[in-house]
């Protein structure tokens, strides 16, 4: 099957139909993270309360990650570019802010932690597991 030839609805248990980036984990392909927006027209988390989104059922099911996560006056938006996951073991994942705000999680989305704040947007982040 070529990638990209067939898709799949994965927005049932999530807060809303929208919101991006999504990614997957480096070791579990049925696993997958996203970051809900309220609407197209409104780009932050629904009551804003940012919250990464994990599923390990290939978008059958979701949960919601907040350990570390503010749940208020989040009224940010993760861009497409502004999420990546590390090769390590566990997976590490990180995520950026229009709000300037960059977090990471070393344990695929438990917890997760400001890495840094008072950046411009962050429109894109990668990361690089070194040798």
């Amino acid at each position: 099957m070529t990638p990209g030839s067939s898709w799949k609805e994965v927005s049932d248990g999530l807060p809303s139909d929208f919101g991006f980036p999504i990614r997957v984990h480096a070791h579990e392909p049925e696993t997958i993270y996203v970051v809900p927006i309220k609407s197209d027209s409104e780009h932050f988390p629904p009551d804003g309360k940012l919250r990464v989104y994990r599923s390990r059922a290939g978008g059958n099911e979701w949960e919601a990650l907040t350990n570390g996560l503010p749940q208020r006056d989040g009224y940010v938006n993760a861009l497409l570019g502004a999420m990546s996951v590390d090769s390590l073991e566990p997976c590490g994942m990180y995520f950026g802010t229009t709000g300037g705000q960059v977090y990471g999680s070393a344990d695929a989305g438990d917890r997760w932690e400001p890495i840094v704040r008072d950046l411009p947007a962050v429109l894109s982040i990668e990361a690089q597991a070194l040798p």
